[in-house]
């Protein structure tokens, strides 16, 4: 049975600027090494995915910037969304382009920016969860440890341990979904837990074709519809053209995941940072005895729990000032406390449009 990807890198990164911009998203940022976050996401997909049966969806201005950053990656396997629908109609268009090819095929669906370096593990992890589709005909989803009570994640409640010859040869656990729960408060992702038997939802699901069709069918049918038009017609960018902004604006949990009849979980045994904002990137950067991480040259007196990064290499010097964030590009320059991290996008919303 032959296993598609879809990599879903269309996201905005805002609460990474002003490194990042609309052109210029996280999953194309080199925040860590000479590599974008989505190159990395496609070479953990080698010897695992040919690069044939990879799908790179993203949007209309982000279209060459993905282009540039995959020189050697197949053109015509990066396609733009005409509008930006939320995650539910881009992986109906994603499942229409494999069933066109493959209609018995199993599929993949892949953030383009999170950071994983056990490549090994996750690749462990995700044959574990397409096993696991292929054998028992359920939606699959990959489950976070929490490493602590996060308000900004959503939530996967655990039942009983799913067992099978294949998807339990790998010794990862598999378990069937309760529910899936939007994202809590902080006293309630702390009685989460506590219980232990909840994961963060990573945001990867795998599925057989024939599989997520008739639960789209059932659940959202105009999703169900478009997946059988692009099956079935001559013309795929027409079509997708046609009809693509006319389908509904919704997420792939609440369309899908939450409605299906059985879903299952599989345990993460992989190293999975989203780097959600700027004070994730500062745990990998270095720090001085201060506390001040940096991926530059810094000075400072009396000044501690800073995270400074500077795309230009300039010496930055701190003076009296405690948890502040200092992002220097060059032609713009954020100054703010880290506390407001998670606040950033309000920022940027009221910037002007050359700056965003």
């Amino acid at each position: 049975m032959s296993t598609y990807a879809l990599i879903l890198a269309g996201g905005s990164g805002q609460r990474f600027w002003p490194v990042s911009r609309d052109r210029l998203p996280k999953q194309l940022l080199r925040l860590f090494d000479d590599k974008s976050m989505l190159e990395h996401t496609v070479h953990r997909l080698d010897g695992l995915v040919p690069r044939e049966n990879i799908l790179i969806l993203t949007n209309q201005q982000q279209l060459e910037g993905v282009r540039e950053a995959l020189p050697d990656f197949p053109a015509e396997n990066i396609i733009a969304e005409p509008v930006k629908r939320d995650t539910a109609p881009a992986i109906a268009l994603a499942v229409g382009w494999v069933a066109a090819r493959d209609p018995q095929a199993t599929m993949m669906v892949l953030p383009s920016d999170h950071l994983i370096r056990d490549v090994a593990a996750f690749q462990n992890t995700l044959r574990t969860a397409c096993a696991a589709a292929e054998e028992s005909g359920a939606l699959v989803t990959i489950g976070i440890k929490p490493g602590w009570a996060c308000p900004s994640y959503g939530y996967v409640e655990r039942g009983e341990r799913y067992e099978s010859a294949g998807a339990g040869a790998s010794d990862i656990p598999v378990y069937e979904v309760v529910r899936f729960r939007e994202k809590p408060s902080v006293e309630v992702a702390e009685q989460f837990v506590a219980q232990g038997n909840f994961t963060w939802n990573a945001g990867m699901f795998f599925w057989k074709v024939e599989t997520v069709r008739k639960n789209l069918d059932a659940h959202c049918p105009e999703l169900g519809a478009f997946v059988t038009a692009l099956e079935q017609c001559t013309d795929f960018d027409a079509t997708v053209a046609g009809q693509f902004a006319t389908l509904p604006k919704v997420s792939i949990d609440y369309a899908l995941m939450e409605k299906a009849p059985r879903v299952l979980n599989v345990e993460a045994v992989f190293d999975w940072d989203d780097v959600g904002n700027w004070t994730s990137v500062g745990h990998y950067l270095s720090a001085d005895v201060a506390g001040n991480q940096h991926n530059c040259t810094v000075s400072g007196q009396d000044s501690s729990g800073n995270l400074v990064y500077s795309q230009t290499g300039q010496h930055i010097a701190l003076l009296g000032v405690h948890d502040l964030m200092v992002i220097s590009t060059g032609d713009a320059l954020l100054v703010a406390h880290r506390s407001q991290a998670e606040s950033l996008k309000k920022l940027v919303d009221g910037l002007p449009t050359e700056l965003r």
